[in-house]
């Protein structure tokens, strides 16, 4: 049974992410600051909300230093997956820089509406244990107006209006845009696997 510290960023899934854990025989300690971390088997950092408070309150609660430290396998969903890159367009600040990258704005379009809310398929670029029994073309749930760019770090993409990441990995961290715990099976799949993952 993995031993999960589930960081309290102030967002407001945080409670459906222990519950889906939970489900899926996780040990879930919820953490309000960053000593709550050195324990941990795995690291999950959810988040709702808007990138430079976000940041902010990992600074004061002393996780930012440990996130850019640790080594214990790292998964940021949503606004968490946006604030493990280098920087953020929304309120222009500067994040973990676990991803090299800028996480830039959706823009709106003939037919596209920022924020984006709702099921998308997610289109696999790459293979990783990660997305082991995902299949190609799953649909899972977004909640977001901010994204991160494709790049060498992006398993699965998705497209509204413009394409995206959708799950990136890189070294011991990685990250789902989408709400893995508002995603049915498929983002039942995408927990376990990162349960079991040995990056």
């Amino acid at each position: 049974m993995s031993r999960v510290a589930l960081i309290d960023a102030g967002g407001a899934n945080l409670g459906s992410v222990r519950d889906a854990l939970e489900r899926l025989g996780a040990k879930v300690a919820v953490v309000r600051d960053g000593d709550g971390l050195r324990d941990a088997e795995r690291v999950i950092l959810p988040g709702v909300g808007a990138a430079e408070p976000g940041m902010r309150l990992l600074r004061e609660r002393g996780f930012v230093e440990v996130l850019r430290t640790s080594r214990q396998p790292l998964l940021g969903v949503c606004l968490g997956m946006q604030l493990l890159f280098d920087s953020s367009e929304e309120g222009d600040v500067e994040c973990l820089g676990l991803f090299p990258g800028r996480i830039f704005r959706l823009q709106e379009s003939t037919g596209v509406r920022v924020p984006h809310m709702g099921w998308n398929t997610l289109q696999k670029i790459q293979d990783s244990p990660l997305l082991a029994g995902i299949d190609d073309a799953s649909s899972v749930y977004f909640v977001h107006g901010y994204a991160a760019p494709v790049t060498a770090d992006c398993i699965a993409g998705c497209e509204h209006g413009q394409p995206f990441a959708a799950i990136v990995q890189r070294g011991h961290a990685c990250g789902a845009q989408f709400h893995p715990e508002r995603s049915g099976a498929a983002g039942a799949r995408l927990l376990s696997n990162f349960l079991a993952w040995s990056p």
